[in-house]
């Protein structure tokens, strides 16, 4: 998989940082959680093809995560888009949606299938995926969201394979993907001859707009990626909770207590011109912490 930050301040842009939206990239597709305003513009610097948009999943209905949506929408429309669009998120999506379809704000000229969640669990199992969600601790209902790529056959030991008479060609291939071959001599060769141990999948863990809570650390729990919001320092503390928010530190205990691999801290208040602070307060409790900055590609 791979993680790209299309906006990373909270609440309003800066001249740097441009409002939430994350893109995760999986083998052929790639799926969006939340879309701040100037998405659609994010989408293209970052050289993601539009086209291989899936699925929209929304934390919660606070303009700087959705206001975008309306555009994005009407722009996959002129890119001739026929198949559906998949979009989840919290109640209240399907009205915001269908007003401004109804008041003529865009033309959708492909199905949107508006799913709206009301509890904790799968949402949805995508070609090599799944994506669940749980709820978060905000001041207006929000969800995280885990992405979790299927296991991945073991490695291929082509020494093995080799020794068992299978030629090079489209039968690794097959073997490679979990099919059984039948040889010329007429032996079958099933693929755990040639396959180590399956390889679990990569998993991505998105949690902002919330103060700490024991839902995100279910969540996150053994991710190899966590994104969490870190709004404010320490110093802050105080008015992050009054406002649902985590500092930095927070954050970072959350991901300590998940047990991730590695933590990328996101949604950042206009009040920071540098970041530093915020990076420095979480390394201190978790050292493998990054800051996200808008367009920065991280791999998982």
């Amino acid at each position: 998989m791979k993680v790209t930050f299309l906006g990373t301040s909270a609440g309003q842009p800066t001249e740097t940082r441009n409002v939430s939206a994350v893109a995760v990239s999986l083998e052929g597709e790639w799926l969006l959680f939340d879309c701040g305003e100037d998405t659609q513009r994010r989408i293209l610097a970052a050289n993601l093809k539009p086209s291989r948009l899936e699925r929209i999943f929304i934390t919660h209905m606070h303009g700087d995560h959705i206001i975008g949506l309306l555009a994005l929408i009407g722009t996959l429309g002129l890119g001739r888009r026929d198949r559906p669009l998949h979009l989840y998120g919290p109640p209240g999506l399907r009205e915001f949606l269908e007003t401004a379809q109804r008041v003529q704000v865009f033309y959708p000229t492909y199905e949107l299938l508006i799913n709206e969640i009301h509890e904790a669990g799968e949402l949805c199992r995508g070609d090599g995926y799944s994506v669940v969600c749980a709820p978060m601790s905000h001041r207006i209902t929000d969800y995280g969201y885990k992405v979790t790529e299927s296991d991945r056959p073991g490695k291929f030991d082509i020494d093995r394979a080799a020794s068992l008479g299978v030629p090079p060609g489209p039968l690794f291939g097959k073997l490679q993907k979990g099919e059984a071959v039948n040889l010329a001599d007429g032996r079958t060769i099933h693929p755990d001859d040639v396959l180590g141990e399956p390889r679990p999948g990569k998993r991505v863990a998105y949690c902002t707009d919330t103060r700490p809570c024991d839902s995100a650390v279910e969540l996150a729990r053994g991710a190899d990626l966590l994104i969490h919001e870190a709004t404010y320092a320490n110093d802050a503390a105080e008015f992050a909770n009054e406002r649902g928010h985590s500092t930095a530190e927070q954050a970072a205990h959350i991901a300590k207590k998940a047990a991730v691999k590695r933590l990328v801290l996101t949604h950042f208040s206009a009040k920071y011109k540098e970041l530093d602070v915020l990076l420095e307060e979480a390394v201190n409790v978790f050292p493998f912490s990054s800051l996200a900055s808008d367009l920065a590609e991280f791999t998982v």
